[in-house]
C-alpha cells in the first residue's frame, strides 16, 4: 500500500510540496521518549502535537477541527490509556482521524528510525550524505521504472512502479519514453504503482502530447501558503514525443495518489482509456510532519482541482472505461489496442499485421483444448519440417533449427512459442492430414506435403 512506500522511501522523497517539508527541518521536538511504552504525558503532547500541525496544515479547517475534537474527546474519556504500544496506538490514532475525515492519506506512523536519521542532518556534508543515501535507493527501485518492452504488434508496454522526484527520475524517464516513441499503442501499468510527485507526471504526459501547446493537466490549491500551483506539459522534452500513440493505463485498488492524478488527467483530457479496477481514492497531496522525535504524521495540505471536471477523485478512485480484474488488464489491454489499431488502419498490410497479433492474444486470454487424438493426428515428418507430441504437447521444429511449442489458435492453426511471426496450419483432406502450410505475418506462405509412414 501507499503508507508502506511512503515510509520505506522517506517522505522527503514522494512528498509533493518541498516547502512543508522543509518547515519540519526547524521544528523543535518535544523532549526524548522512551524507546517502549507510552506514559500519559506523551500521550497527550502527541495529540496536542497533532492538532498544532492539522490546524496549520490540513487544507480543510472545519474537518481539522472534527478530528482534532474526537482525539481530545477520547483522551478525556480515557479511551487511550490501556494503549501501551506505539505502534498500535499510531494505528489507532490514524484510525480515528480517518473515521473522520476518511482521507486515506492521512495517517500517523511510529517511525523513530526514520525521523532519527533525519534530524542527524545539520551540515551540508550531512545533508550530501543523506540525500545520497536515498538516491541510492531509488537507484535500486530504478526510479520505479520497473520494466520497459514492446509487445507483439507494436504495442509499448511501461511498468511503471513510482512516481519518484523528476530531479533524480527524469534521465530514466527520458530513456524510456524515448524506447517507446515509434509504438502505435502504449501500455502504461500502474496496478502496482503507490503514488509520488507531481513533476514526473508531467515529465511523461508531455511525451504523449505535441509541443504546439502546453496542455493544462491539473491545479493543486495549498492550504498552508494560500496558494495555488497550475500544471501544464512541457514545451520542450529531450528526444521524441509520440503524440499519435493510442495510450492505455492499467490500474487497480493498489493505484493511489500520484498514480491517480496520471490516470484521472489522461482520462479527463481523453487521451487514454483505462483498463483494469476503480483506484484507490487518494486524491490529496502533502507532506511529512513530525510529532515527536518517534512519531510522524501524513497530513494532507492541497486539494488537487482538475482543469475540466473542476474536482478530483477523492474518496471514490479514478473509474477505469474497462472495468476488469486487476491481473487481467494487460491482455484486455492489448487485445484493445490491436483491434482499435485494425480498425482504424486503412492500410491492407498494417490491418494483416494488427489482425495477425489480435489473433494470438485472444487465443492466450481464452486456450483452446484440442483432444489428444487430434493432436496426435498432426505429427510426423513434412519435408524437412517434423512435427512431435510429446507429453500432451505438439513441437515444431524444421532441420537442425530449434524446437518450438505450438499453440493452439484454432483446431488446425498454430503460433509458435518464442516465434510471434511466424505460424503453421494443418491441411486436411477427407478428415487426413496431407499438408503443413507456414505462414508469416508479412503474408508470405510455403507448403510442404506429409510424409507418407513408412
Amino acid at each position: 500500500m501507499i503508507k508502506t512506500l511512503i515510509i520505506a522511501l522517506l517522505f522527503f522523497i514522494l512528498t509533493p510540496t518541498d516547502n512543508i517539508n522543509a518547515q519540519n527541518r526547524n521544528t523543535d521536538l518535544p523532549p526524548t521518549l522512551h524507546d517502549s511504552g507510552l506514559t500519559a504525558i506523551q500521550t497527550e503532547i502527541i495529540i496536542d502535537s497533532i492538532g498544532n500541525k492539522l490546524r496549520t496544515n490540513y487544507i480543510f479547517p472545519e474537518i481539522a477541527e472534527k478530528m482534532l475534537s474526537k482525539l481530545e474527546n477520547n483522551l478525556s474519556k480515557g479511551f487511550y490509556k490501556s494503549i501501551d504500544d506505539p505502534m498500535e496506538f499510531a494505528n489507532k490514532l490514524t484510525q480515528d482521524l480517518q473515521s473522520v475525515s476518511n482521507d486515506i492519506h492521512l495517517r500517523v506512523i511510529y517511525a523513530p528510525e526514520m525521523i532519527a536519521e533525519e534530524q542527524k542532518v545539520v551540515t551540508a556534508a550531512d545533508s550530501l550524505k543523506f540525500i545520497n543515501k536515498q538516491i541510492d535507493r531509488m537507484k535500486r527501485e530504478n526510479f520505479g521504472f520497473k520494466e520497459v518492452k514492446i509487445l507483439d504488434g507494436n504495442i509499448g508496454y511501461l511498468n511503471l512502479k513510482g512516481f519518484f522526484k523528476a530531479q533524480y527520475a527524469g534521465e530514466t524517464a527520458v530513456a524510456a519514453m524515448n524506447f517507446l516513441s515509434n509504438t502505435d499503442a502504449l501500455i502504461i501499468d500502474l496496478r502496482q504503482n503507490g503514488g509520488g510527485t507531481p513533476g514526473i507526471i508531467q515529465l511523461i504526459t508531455s511525451y504523449l502530447y505535441g509541443a504546439e501547446n502546453m496542455v493544462h493537466l491539473n491545479t493543486i490549491y495549498w492550504k498552508p501558503t494560500d496558494t495555488y500551483t497550475h500544471t501544464y506539459t512541457l514545451p520542450h522534452v529531450s528526444g521524441k514525443r509520440n503524440p499519435f500513440a493510442d495510450i492505455y493505463i492499467l490500474t487497480s485498488s493498489r493505484t493511489f495518489s500520484a498514480a491517480e492524478e496520471f490516470s484521472y488527467n489522461l482520462k479527463q483530457l481523453k487521451r487514454a482509456t483505462l483498463i483494469g479496477e476503480t483506484t484507490g481514492g487518494g486524491a490529496h497531496a502533502g507532506g511529512m510532519e513530525f510529532l515527536t522525535d518517534r512519531f510522524a504524521m501524513w497530513i494532507p495540505a492541497g486539494n488537487a482541482i482538475n482543469p475540466i471536471s473542476n474536482t478530483n477523485w477523492e474518496g471514490t478512485g479514478v473509474v477505469p472505461h474497462i472495468k476488469v480484474k486487476a491481473e487481467q488488464a494487460l491482455e484486455i489491454a492489448q487485445i484493445t489496442a490491436l483491434d482499435s489499431l485494425s480498425k482504424k488502419t486503412q492500410d491492407l498490410q498494417m490491418k494483416h499485421y494488427y489482425e495477425w497479433h489480435l489473433k494470438t492474444q485472444k487465443a492466450l486470454l481464452n486456450p483452446i483444448k484440442i483432444e489428444p487424438a487430434i493432436l496426435k493426428s498432426y505429427t510426423g515428418r513434412y519435408n524437412e519440417r517434423v512435427v512431435t507430441f510429446e507429453n500432451g504437447k505438439l513441437y515444431y521444429q524444421r532441420g537442425d533449427r530449434g524446437k518450438y511449442e505450438l499453440t493452439p489458435l484454432s483446431e488446425d492453426e498454430f503460433k509458435l512459442k518464442g516465434l510471434p511471426d511466424f505460424r503453421i496450419r494443418f491441411i486436411l483432406e477427407n478428415n487426413t492430414v496431407i499438408a503443413l502450410e507456414g505462414y508469416y505475418d508479412d503474408g508470405r506462405t510455403d507448403r510442404d506435403l506429409k510424409s507418407p509412414k513408412k
